[in-house]
């Protein structure tokens, strides 16, 4: 763990349960930062925060035969798009609606469940949420990150039971039960789970959800707003990127990066620096040539592994 954040850890990594790969108190500075640095359409963070509020607010005063709630957000979308950021930020800026409660934050680890031996997953995954998860419940306001979720809940109807273990078509239904017992027993709960392939969600965990939001690649506005955040952001250690980060160039660079996601248009600024010793020494000396030439890159990178595909 990243003893620079300003992240409070509620247990030490060695004190941790299997499948989770930590707990978080809420709010969290870091996580608020996360929050701001993703650049999505206005509305789409509007309806997140209000879904989650509308969790906490409603679900323990209402019975699920009026309104069947899970207390489950769904967010879908191509790899680097902001999602699990999103989720996390999403997380801390509900504790500021909380401000009487203790909130948490669990980030389960999908992969530190699944074993090759038989029957072993199922019952790692019923533990997870019986047991560990009721347990963090019973301290108070949680909200769970379920992160690549169709690890957990792949489509069963998807599944050959011949070609895919059997473990893993009951790991999927283990989910389900767990899901729909805690929904009864804890309305304190906000599971959010992220996927890059929706496709391979098995459809009753869909169903299940209270909301699906879709978080698309930037659009060309979004990326300027994502080069001047992050240019203006590195001038605080290294003021001539200002410069660039003001100059009508912005727009030229953009367009160069058009088609990218979120994260690869910030590791094409690091890219940048990089293509010249000099500039990596000074990233001073970094140039609107040197941005666009990295975005040509970074494009050509993209189209020639989709191509692959």
């Amino acid at each position: 763990m990243n003893a620079n954040t300003n992240a409070q850890y509620l247990m030490r990594p060695e004190d941790l349960p299997r499948g989770i790969s930590a707990v978080r108190a809420l709010p969290d500075e870091s996580l608020d930062a996360l929050w701001g640095s993703i650049i999505v359409a206005d509305n789409i963070k509007e309806r997140l925060l209000s879904q989650a509020i509308l969790n906490f607010a409603l679900r323990p005063k209402v019975s699920r035969d009026q309104l069947p709630m899970h207390g489950v957000i769904l967010l879908v979308g191509p790899p680097g798009t902001g999602k699990t950021s999103l989720a996390r930020g999403l997380a801390s800026k509900l504790a500021g609606y909380m401000p009487k409660a203790k909130p948490r934050l669990v980030e389960v680890d999908p992969h530190a469940l699944t074993s090759s031996a038989m029957g072993k997953t199922q019952r790692a995954v019923s533990e997870l949420f019986s047991q560990t998860i009721s347990e963090q419940a019973s301290n108070g306001p949680t909200v769970v990150l379920l992160d690549e979720v169709e690890t957990l809940v792949a489509d069963r109807s998807r599944m050959s039971l011949d070609a895919n273990p059997v473990d893993i078509h009951r790991a999927t239904d283990a989910v389900l039960v767990q899901l729909d017992s805690l929904a009864e027993l804890h309305p304190n709960i906000l599971f959010i789970a992220t996927s890059n392939f929706p496709q391979a969600i098995d459809d009753a965990f869909t169903s299940r959800c209270d909301l699906v939001i879709e978080v698309p690649p930037p659009g060309q506005e979004a990326i300027v707003q994502i080069l001047e955040q992050c240019l203006s952001g590195l001038a605080r250690q290294f003021p001539a990127l200002e410069v660039i980060a003001n100059s009508h160039d912005i727009g030229k660079i953009a367009r160069a990066c058009e088609g990218l996601d979120g994260r690869a248009v910030r590791k094409m600024i690091v890219n940048a620096m990089v293509m010249n010793r000099e500039v990596a020494a000074d990233p001073n000396k970094l140039t609107t040539a040197h941005l666009l030439a990295a975005g040509k890159d970074a494009k050509a990178a993209r189209s020639h592994k989709e191509a692959s595909k």
